[in-house]
């Protein structure tokens, strides 16, 4: 029998798949260009933004393809390159405390012999739905000592108990007791299991941890707008959230119609490049972390 002899799809099958396809590609389309959107009006004329003649290429107005108005005026303002260095200093140490604490936290609740497990786990859990509240937390933040300082930042939400559930739940589904027993009758201690073993191991929910507290970090604004008052300390959101408030602020301060309509082109320009600014790093960083990303997240997804 030969064995490159292939079973004819039935004519239910194909047009299922037809349907199917054409399914799925819609929803890609849907889900894809708004992003598209935002890049190709970011480097286009304003005015053919607003009246709609930006769909599928971009405009760039007075004959020209592109136009990088919007990103000019972002860059020129000194305070971006501030906040983009601060960004960088919290989310990457906000980041590394959060996927430490996460792992160490997730592994040993994951573990039988932990003495008090199912207590632990449940005070974490609690945490999860309820909480002081805004004005407690405040307080407690500032009595030790950490409102406008750079720590506020790094400590406040490092450590989310949804992750250290989804670490628990991953260790627990992927790593055995037996593997556990037979590294301890080799002469391997906790200590040397952990790290020689269970780290190498556990690559790809390390990867989803890392990919969850850097976006959180690098998109986090409220606890900035909260507990910071130095501008020297603001993330680069706050920055740009300014930014976007000062744009706006000048178009209702402006009285002449000329002069409104400049304003309008501005803030316009302003709105898209910020949101590109904002958001290029992590697009940038996603591909280098997809391929553990489905990996972790399905090993995690079950919650024990």
């Amino acid at each position: 029998m030969d064995a490159t002899v292939k079973i004819r799809a039935s004519a239910s099958d194909r047009v299922f798949d037809i349907v199917n396809n054409a399914i799925l590609i819609l929803i890609i389309l849907i889900c894809v260009y708004p992003l598209y959107f935002v890049v190709i009006a970011s480097i286009s004329d304003p005015d053919a933004v607003n009246t709609g003649a930006v769909l599928f290429l971009p405009r760039g107005g007075n004959g020209k393809l592109l136009n990088f108005e919007g990103y000019m005026r972002v860059f020129q303002d000194y305070r971006i390159w501030r906040g983009y260095g601060n960004t960088l200093f919290y989310t990457a140490c906000g980041t590394l405390l959060g996927v430490v604490s996460t792992v160490l936290a997730g592994y040993s609740l994951s573990r039988s012999d932990l003495a008090g497990r199912g207590f632990i786990t449940g005070m974490f859990v609690f945490t999860m739905y309820f909480s002081g509240g805004l004005i407690p937390t405040y307080l407690v933040i500032k009595n030790l000592n950490l409102t406008n300082t750079p720590w506020v930042m790094i400590l406040y939400g490092s450590v989310s108990v949804y992750n250290i559930i989804i670490a628990k739940s991953f260790f627990q589904n992927s790593l055995s007791e037996e593997l556990q027993d037979a590294a301890f009758i080799d002469g391997c201690g906790n200590g040397k299991y952990f790290a020689f073993i269970v780290v190498p191991l556990s690559k790809a929910i390390i990867a989803v941890l890392t990919l969850y507290y850097a976006v959180g970090h690098w998109n986090t604004y409220f606890n900035a707008l909260i507990y910071l008052n130095d501008e020297k300390l603001y993330p680069l959101q706050l920055i740009l959230r300014d930014i976007l408030i000062a744009s706006q602020m000048v178009v209702s301060n402006v009285t002449d119609m000329e002069s409104i309509g400049e304003a309008q082109r501005i803030a316009a320009s302003l709105k898209y490049a910020v949101i590109i600014v904002s958001t290029l790093p992590v697009l940038v960083m996603y591909p280098f972390l997809q391929r553990y990303f489905v990996k972790g997240v399905m090993i995690g997804a079950v919650k024990g």
